[in-house]
């Protein structure tokens, strides 16, 4: 998997097509990935306390990595992520559109 935390993405279909966000969390065994402000969902919480409120918590969801593509700031626009071995075995990741290293 080729994104990682702390990634912009931009989101290619579905209701938030269009839209960039940081990415928060990825669960690659599922191949998906939580996205910052996109995907939101509405979730009812009770109160645990006397001092802490019940009520709907609006948070993220998960979306599948497919629906994603990786932002490069320095082109402007959606680039897809190569990885480049180098000569002492250390693999990095490289923008396809511009050539510059991620890592």
């Amino acid at each position: 998997m080729f994104i990682r935390k702390k990634d912009t993405v931009v989101i290619t279909r579905g209701a938030y097509k269009g839209r960039r966000g940081r990415v928060l969390e990825v669960y690659p065994k599922e191949g998906r990935l939580l996205v910052e402000g996109v995907n939101m969902m509405k979730r009812h919480t009770r109160a645990r306390s006397r001092n802490q409120s019940g009520g709907i918590v609006e948070r993220e969801a998960p979306i599948h990595i497919s629906n994603v593509m990786p932002w490069c700031e320095a082109a402007g626009k959606p680039s897809r992520i190569v990885m480049k071995r180098l000569e002492d075995g250390r693999r990095i990741r490289v923008w396809k559109l511009t050539g510059e290293t991620l890592d």
